[in-house]
């Protein structure tokens, strides 16, 4: 019995032969000679023929389905226009409309064909006047070649959290080993235990400096900040003198009027806003990348920050600043609402 082969269907062109054969009065057992099939094949294949004229697979005897096609389609209008709703409120609109009553079980089994239940995506609050300039910003500058994005020094600000949420780890335990504190807890304090503010800038496919914000960023401490390693970043990039461009945010501090001022005596060239800047999923793997390090005060915080930062490898900039067209047609595409960019 160990050693017996596995069946296999038949095809149809076979089992439409068994017929053929039996309609010329062979035997049972001289068609299981000529074509090789078992004597009990042959049999129960005659035998179908002879029931339902047909050899072909007949549809399945299972359960019966509930909904047809067109409540299924009904059902998947309903979720594009609610994404948000449960199943029941779902079922219940089902049984409003003069349907079958449906129940929410079933309805979350059939759905898993069209759509997927998932949680939302964070993104950030785009109002009417973002999703016009982020519109506007993407055929402006869709045509621009790969050059021009080399020579843009992108910079950001972000704040890390000693303790916060944005490194997930997952364990493999027992049931009863929730609570053990050697590996299966991760330590939580409130307002994260304590918090940095860091400016990075990234060109090409380098990172360029990070520098640690101490206290509460002004006007002031931004021009200071950008003195520092604004014309450091583009000497240690290689960037073009004559065509390299700064991009930043529409922060207040930012956009103030003597940080503005303050430019035009540098006479940097400003990217318009609102580029949507490559740096912030540099921010994300940074984050996840200390947070793996699990550091225990502020100190090795920041210095696992800036060894983290250095060791960003170039393929991920090159990723990331290549791929800046395929961010600009999608904000054409979405119509300047958020993108997966």
């Amino acid at each position: 019995m160990e050693n017996r082969k596995k069946s296999r269907e038949l095809s149809e062109d076979l089992r439409t032969k068994i017929v053929e054969k039996y309609q010329q009065s062979q035997s049972y057992k001289s068609i299981s000679r000529d074509l090789h099939v078992p004597l009990s094949t042959v049999h129960n294949i005659i035998k179908k023929f002879t029931t339902h004229g047909t050899v072909a697979d007949l549809p399945g005897c299972g359960w019966k389905r509930k909904i047809d096609k067109r409540l299924q389609r009904r059902i998947v209008r309903m979720v594009d226009k609610q994404p948000q709703s449960t199943n029941k409120t779902y079922s219940n609109c089902s049984a409003d409309s003069g349907c079958n009553s449906v129940s929410s079980n079933y309805l979350s089994t059939s759905e898993r064909n069209e759509t997927l239940w998932q949680e939302s995506q964070d993104t950030p609050l785009l109002t009417q006047k973002h999703k016009k300039g982020r519109l506007e910003f993407a055929k402006m500058y869709l045509r621009k070649p790969k050059s021009f994005w080399v020579n843009v020094l992108w910079t950001d600000e972000t704040k890390v959290e000693l303790f916060g949420k944005t490194h997930h780890s997952t364990v493999c335990r027992k049931r009863n080993e929730a609570y053990e504190e050697k590996h299966n807890t991760a330590p939580t304090v409130k307002h994260g235990g304590g918090s940095k503010m860091y400016w990075g800038c990234l060109a090409g496919s380098v990172t360029g400096s990070l520098d640690c914000v101490q206290g509460i960023m002004k006007s002031e401490d931004y021009q200071k900040i950008l003195g520092r390693n604004v014309g450091r970043s583009v000497r240690k990039l290689g960037l073009c003198q004559r065509l390299w461009v700064i991009q930043q945010d529409n922060d207040p501090k930012n956009t103030s009027k003597s940080t503005q001022k303050w430019l035009k005596t540098k006479r940097w060239r400003v990217l318009k806003w609102p580029a949507m800047s490559p740096i912030e999923h540099l921010w994300r793997d940074l984050k996840i990348a200390v947070g793996r390090r699990r550091p225990s005060n502020l100190r090795d915080f920041e210095q696992f920050a800036k060894e983290e930062w250095s060791e960003i490898p170039v393929e991920r900039c090159n990723q990331l600043v290549d791929g800046y067209r395929k961010c600009l047609i999608s904000v054409i595409f979405s119509k300047g609402r958020a993108t997966k960019y």
